[in-house]
């Protein structure tokens, strides 16, 4: 898969989906007996590091703000009593 092709497919996948990807890339490493030649793989799960620390990111920023934005409504029903 062309490296434009698999940041797209990557993107539309699911942070769990991610995970599993980048560990079946390491076990596939890690059986790996010349793992020199495998540096286009190794950099591949780097990049896949990368976006799935910016989709826990952007995921954890979006339950903080549900989160804040539910304090807020039960504490104007509160105040409203």
């Amino acid at each position: 898969m062309k490296e434009e092709n698999k940041q797209i497919y990557y993107q539309n996948m699911s942070l769990e989906e991610l995970t599993n990807e980048a560990n079946r890339i390491i076990d596939y490493l890690e059986k790996c007996e010349n793992i020199e030649t495998e540096t286009e793989t190794y950099q591949n799960l780097i990049k896949l590091n990368n976006l799935i620390e910016k989709k826990f990111h952007n995921s954890s920023k979006n339950i903080n703000l549900k989160t804040k934005e539910k304090i807020i409504e039960i504490s104007k029903k509160n105040n409203a009593k």
